[in-house]
């Protein structure tokens, strides 16, 4: 059984690099971890789920995450990268799970983007 909140905890959150991180269900859209206080919004893991399929919808529609819509900026099968004004989120796309992150205007989007996606490769 995979520990999924020391994946928040530990791995995602424990660098610095990001403000806020949450694991989904890469089949339904279930919270599996998340950090204190950011968490998805009802339908928001199905959405996502649904951009990664049809990634071209993220950068039309934008990506909702913990009740705020981000502009894509990139998005493939594997992984989305939106912002909203100087914040932003990172979202990478395994099997089984989603790993999101978010960083603020005093992180580096790029070091915050690379994290999540190292974090979604380990767990393949």
């Amino acid at each position: 059984m995979t520990d999924w909140q020391s994946y928040v905890d530990d791995d995602l959150l424990g660098g610095g690099l990001l403000t806020a991180a949450v694991i989904i269900d890469a089949t339904g859209g279930a919270t599996l971890a998340h950090s204190d206080g950011y968490d998805l919004k009802d339908g928001e893991g199905a959405a996502i789920i649904d951009k990664f399929e049809i990634p071209l919808k993220a950068l039309v529609e934008g990506v909702a995450v913990n009740g705020i819509t981000y502009t894509g900026v990139e998005a493939d099968d594997r992984s989305i990268y939106g912002k909203n004004g100087d914040t932003g989120v990172a979202l990478a796309r395994t099997s089984k799970a989603i790993v999101i992150g978010y960083y603020n205007a005093q992180r580096q989007p790029e070091l915050a983007r690379l994290l999540v996606d190292k974090v979604a490769s380990y767990l393949v």
